[in-house]
Order: C-alpha cells, then sequence, then structure tokens
C-alpha cells in the first residue's frame, strides 16, 4: 500500500466517533458493575457510625438516632440530675456497671455517671429485659407508675421496668441488665459520632 493515497478524513472522524463513544460506553457499564458490588446504602446505614450535631442541645433535651437498627439516645442532663445519680445506688441492681462490662458498657463508660462527658448520656434506647424501648421520664416526683421518690430515668411500659438517668436499671425489676452504652467518641465539642471509639477507629 502506498503512503501517497489521499487519506479519508470523514472516515477518519466516523472512526474517532465510535472509539470515543464505546470508551463512554465501558466506563459507565464498568462503574455500573462497580456500583453493583457496594453495600446498598440500607446496608451502609445499618452499621456505619452516625455523627450527630449536638450544638443546640440544652439541659433535659433528648435526641434519637438509629444506629444499626437501634435507637440511640443522647441525653443532656442538668446538674441537678447529676448530683442525684450517687443517691439512688442502693436502689440499683448494677450501679456500678459491673455486669457484662465489655457488652454493655465501655470502659470510659464505667463511671457514675456512665459517660465519656458527665452531662451527656449515649445510650441504646432498648430494655435488657425482651427488648421494648422505653420512655423518657425525666421530670421528678410522684407519676402514674413510678414511685412517688421517682428522680426522673426511663419507664419501659411493657413491664414495668425502670432506668435512671444513667441508663442503670432498678433492682427488683424485669430488666436484668442496664441500658447499653454503644461506642462513642467526640469529634469535637459539637459532634459526636456513635458506632466507633478510640479503640476501633
Amino acid at each position: 500500500m502506498s503512503n501517497n493515497q489521499p487519506v479519508d478524513k470523514e472516515r477518519r472522524v466516523w472512526m474517532i466517533a465510535c472509539g470515543a463513544a464505546g470508551g463512554v460506553a465501558a466506563a459507565a457499564t464498568g462503574g455500573a458493575f462497580l456500583t453493583s458490588m457496594a453495600p446498598s446504602e440500607r446496608a451502609k446505614a445499618a452499621g456505619a457510625p452516625v455523627e450527630l450535631d449536638i450544638s443546640g442541645m440544652q439541659p433535659g433535651d433528648m435526641k434519637t438516632v438509629e444506629w444499626r437498627g437501634k435507637p440511640v439516645w443522647v441525653v443532656r442532663r442538668d446538674p441537678e440530675m447529676l448530683e442525684a445519680l450517687p443517691e439512688l445506688n442502693d436502689q440499683l441492681a448494677d450501679p456500678n456497671s459491673e455486669r457484662s462490662p465489655d457488652q454493655l458498657t465501655p470502659e470510659y463508660a464505667r463511671n457514675i455517671h456512665r459517660s465519656i462527658k458527665p452531662e451527656y448520656l449515649v445510650a441504646v434506647g432498648i430494655c435488657s429485659h425482651l427488648g421494648c424501648s422505653p420512655s423518657a421520664r425525666f421530670e421528678p416526683g410522684p407519676q402514674p407508675s413510678l414511685p412517688d421518690d421517682w428522680q426522673g430515668g426511663f419507664f419501659c411500659p411493657c413491664h414495668g421496668s425502670t432506668f435512671d438517668l444513667a441508663g442503670r436499671v432498678y433492682a427488683g425489676k424485669p430488666a436484668p441488665d442496664n441500658l447499653e452504652v454503644p461506642p462513642h467518641k467526640y469529634l469535637s465539642d459539637t459532634r459526636l459520632l456513635i458506632g466507633v471509639d478510640e479503640n476501633n477507629a
């Protein structure tokens, strides 16, 4: 073949266009394939850490987020709530969180307030009896289904288990254990990350 033959410019344009279109189609197919291999948003949400903005929380406020399909409560306690905690020890089944600490209470939460920062409780809102979700009853004093000396906490209406404002279960109730404290850490004074801590970051 002679090198002096004229170049078919129209054919060259079509070949370049077809090559470019094929490249785009291959990239799109590869991207779709890789996307199909990735876990779904639902699956990622089920186990992924959850970041929460706590900047606007006032004492007595509670926020609920979902982590691994469970409700996680974040409660900002006021000084009066914290002062009442040691006074309840003799009424509680496990005041020092000694039962199943590796499953229920990380080392950094094995204290009287069961938290990293005293004013914030982070707890899984599932009763340790049969998996019901207790309701918040922060107001102290006599109330239906609660003792007259109630100091505030959580009440499970299913079978009457009660928990104090550190998630510790009262003695003589159906629930055998305190509420779980999930792994968590503070990214800043206003950002909380639930699902990981310094040990599994």
